[in-house]
């Protein structure tokens, strides 16, 4: 256990699975007091378990804007206070421009879009009137830049990158900060359902890793640390900065 999150109180969501799992545990080793958001409560109360006694589990759609509100509000009236959000939640379709149906798009850009900006404006009182904040938004290096396949998807993490930029210089002189982090491939079940999809998940598992210089492809908990330090005082001069987490994805 350590110190470097005491007597911060954090939203993270997607918190059920994958890297939003990951990081709360993280937040929560670190002292953080965390509400868990998702929409699978089971998943919230297996990941509480991991987080201790602190863990605050809250079951919601972020794409909903009255039960976004009521997240923040019943975060508030349990811990006293908000410090730390941390947008995660997302969804991933697969398909070019031509592919992607109507209904994927529309979904995509609700979950990683809307429901990310539902969450960031519902904090920002709060944040305001305790004196600062740290936002930390969940983006994709496919948010720099582009792939084969990825048209909903990259363009929805395109939108979260300048979204973030945007809010940093809004609301930077209230102490509020806002960064993203860009992951690359990282093994969580939500990538595990693309690769089990393809023809032969094998050769695509081994493509994926290929294009990673480090030579694996990420876990969870490889995003959880700079998660750690963006809700901490040592990136208290940090925002609007992106911070890919890629193996060297990006160096290639």
């Amino acid at each position: 256990m350590g110190t470097r999150l005491n007597n911060k109180i954090a939203i993270v969501t997607g918190a059920g699975s994958g890297i939003g799992r990951a990081c709360a545990i993280a937040l929560a080793c670190e002292g953080a007091k965390v509400a868990l958001v998702g929409r699978r409560r089971e998943r919230l109360e297996e990941t509480a378990r991991e987080c201790g006694g602190s863990a605050f589990v809250l079951a919601a759609d972020v794409t909903m804007a009255d039960e976004v509100n009521r997240v923040v509000e019943q975060t508030l009236a349990h811990f006293g206070g908000l410090d730390v959000l941390l947008n995660n939640a997302g969804v991933l379709h697969i398909g070019t421009a031509e592919q992607i149906t109507p209904e994927q798009w529309d979904e995509t850009f609700n979950v990683n879009v809307r429901g990310l900006w539902l969450l960031s404006r519902a904090v920002l009182p709060a944040m305001r009137k305790a004196g600062g904040g740290s936002i930390i938004n969940m983006a994709s290096v496919l948010g720099i830049n582009g792939a084969r396949n990825r048209a909903s998807y990259a363009s929805s993490k395109g939108a979260v990158v300048l979204l973030t930029k945007c809010m940093a210089v809004d609301h930077g002189q209230e102490h509020i900060r806002v960064n993203a982090i860009c992951p690359s491939f990282v093994e969580t079940e939500l990538t595990a359902a693309v690769i089990s999809k393809a023809p032969d998940p094998a050769a695509v598992r081994s493509e994926r890793i290929a294009v990673h210089p480090i030579g694996r492809l990420g876990q969870p908990e490889d995003v959880a640390g700079i998660a750690v330090y963006l809700a901490s005082d040592e990136s208290a001069w940090v925002t609007g900065s992106v911070f890919p987490v890629d193996g060297g994805y990006l160096a290639v």
